[in-house]
């Protein structure tokens, strides 16, 4: 078993992957959003860097799971290999459920969820991010392999503002079951502001301007006793003794009412703030203005994930998200200075966070583990995927996918109509926005191919077109390609090649693309400063 040292993107199936890469009880803090069962399929919008929605969609998975061959394998090992009481409870299971999407949902995740329990330290923590459709399954499932005197807490996730749901209760909120693998665990308190109504409270204001309320200091009706004393005219029994009560007069922290009486002052800037609640209302969803909006479609705000770390991690930390997505938890981590490793199926999603985290943190440094560092690497992905290895060519020139419909990350796919990607970029007078279209082949190809695409860069009024191959080129190709003549640009000095034609070797090379200056084909994600602690002393 093997794991880098390095922060490290994994490409492939987390189970696989847990299991030849992370080490027993080596990882402080897991946190999984995993794909709901909720019968709909995604599409990955990118965004151009004007922020509108391009036409361009892709689909990077379909949540919905299925009872196949790979879920029946699952459940012959968790009844065959796993405790008794994970045995018996998937066998009841498939009982009670019978062989059904739900089943293959709560059969797939049990065995991730061992693994995940292998694989976190004895003071580490588990936070698993669903919605109610399964969150009673998971938590049955969750105590069993994790222990019932281990669960934590249900925290509930206001995701959305009120909706008009029909005949029901509107659906606003998901659900985070919190677990750690044993009573001594990793927990730092963290506050959250006051509310505005609260803050009303602290009425009074000292002549150097701070805020206060006042409280009880006696101990009348408190178990426990107290003292009982004069002072300055009021006796009472009182919860502080005299020689507290003198410091606390000398440092202006006694009210003495109209009625004679003593109260102590609460200065609202001395007060920390309330601390972490069960019910999370005050991180807002990503609204389609907001600057990290990425356009995945269960993109996360990057504050929750920095709540969650704030309480459960410590700098230095190692942090897993084994169902990483579009990378929050990723750039989180990054950002507070914990390790950290995240897994993703698709070569879509590695992509995305690695050009997340070079634009966030510029000077980070990471591994991938799992793409193609050889012409042989990607004809095995080729053959193994051809959508597959159509998003990780096109990842190599920072395309964006093209006009493709929706379908699964089994590779169902839409006419293209010649277009696998685009780049944008501006030129002109009038900073038009102009594109490249690219094509990726990984079988045969010959000079027709060329020509086709000729054809879809005239037919587009596009202003460059680029042939990512495989194979080599031959010479009618390359000839075909040169006729094309070249894009003049107007704003970049230079021309550009009209047809270009790159191979995966060239590319592994270093070779790219020659055009103008490009915009980011996927939305740009804003430099971050790290910050240990958060953005600011609540964490948020």
């Amino acid at each position: 078993m093997t794991q880098s040292d390095k922060n490290t993107l994994y490409y492939g199936d987390n189970l696989a992957i847990l299991r030849e890469y992370i080490a027993d009880e080596s990882v402080d803090l897991i946190y999984l959003d995993p794909p709901f069962n909720s019968k709909r399929t995604y599409n990955v919008l990118f965004k151009d860097e004007s922020g509108t929605d391009s036409l361009a969609q892709m689909a990077a998975f379909d949540d919905t799971w299925h009872w196949d061959m790979s879920a029946e394998k699952a459940y012959e090992q968790l009844i065959e290999d796993s405790a008794d009481d994970i045995s018996r409870l998937i066998g009841s299971l498939r009982e009670f459920i019978g062989p059904s999407q739900m089943l293959a949902y709560l059969v797939m995740m049990a065995i991730r969820l061992i693994e995940l329990h292998r694989i976190l330290k004895p003071t580490g923590s588990l936070y698993l991010h669903c919605d109610p459709t399964a969150s009673h399954y998971l938590k049955i499932i969750l105590d069993t392999i994790f222990g019932a005197s281990n669960y934590r807490n249900e925290i509930i996730w206001k995701r959305t503002t009120a909706h008009n749901d029909s005949v029901r209760w509107g659906n606003v909120h998901d659900v985070i079951f919190f677990y750690t693998k044993s009573n001594e665990f990793t927990w730092n308190n963290v506050y959250t502001p006051y509310s505005e109504a609260y803050k009303k409270r602290f009425r009074q204001v000292d002549a150097d301007g701070r805020r206060w309320t006042d409280g009880d200091i006696t101990a009348k009706g408190l178990s426990g006793g107290g003292y009982t004393y004069e002072y300055k005219g009021a006796t009472s029994l009182w919860r502080v003794p005299l020689t507290t009560m003198e410091r606390l007069d000398a440092e202006n922290r006694l009210h003495f009412t109209n009625t004679g009486g003593i109260r102590i002052k609460r200065y609202l800037d001395e007060m920390l703030g309330v601390s972490v609640q069960d019910v999370i209302a005050d991180i807002p969803p990503i609204n389609s203005q907001a600057k990290e909006r990425l356009g995945y479609p269960t993109q996360k705000p990057i504050a929750l994930l920095e709540r969650i770390l704030e309480v459960s991690s410590n700098a230095g930390d190692v942090v897993l998200d084994p169902f990483c997505g579009c990378g929050t938890t990723i750039a989180a981590a990054e950002k507070m200075d914990r390790q950290w490793s995240g897994i993703d199926i698709t070569h879509l999603s590695i992509a995305l966070q690695k050009y997340r985290l070079q634009e966030h943190f510029p000077e980070a440094e990471f591994a991938v583990v799992g793409e193609p560092e050889s012409v042989k690497a990607a004809e095995y992905l080729a053959k193994q995927d051809r959508f597959q290895f159509e998003w990780w060519a096109l990842s190599l020139v920072r395309a964006r996918p093209g006009k493709a419909t929706t379908g699964s990350k089994k590779g169902k796919k839409g006419a293209d109509k010649g277009i696998d990607g685009v780049i944008n970029f501006i030129d002109g007078a009038n900073r038009k926005r102009q594109r490249v279209l690219v094509q990726v082949k990984s079988g045969k190809v010959s000079s027709r191919d060329i020509r086709d695409l000729v054809g879809t860069v005239e037919r587009e009024k596009a202003a460059i077109g680029v042939f990512i191959t495989l194979k080599p080129p031959s010479k009618p190709m390359k000839k075909e390609a040169a006729s094309a003549g070249f894009y003049k640009s107007a704003l970049w000095a230079g021309d550009f090649p009209k047809i270009q034609i790159l191979t995966i070797e060239e590319l592994l090379a270093g070779a790219s693309i020659a055009m103008p200056s490009a915009l980011r084909s996927f939305k740009k994600a804003e430099r971050i400063d790290k910050n240990p602690a958060g953005q600011n002393g609540f964490g948020i």
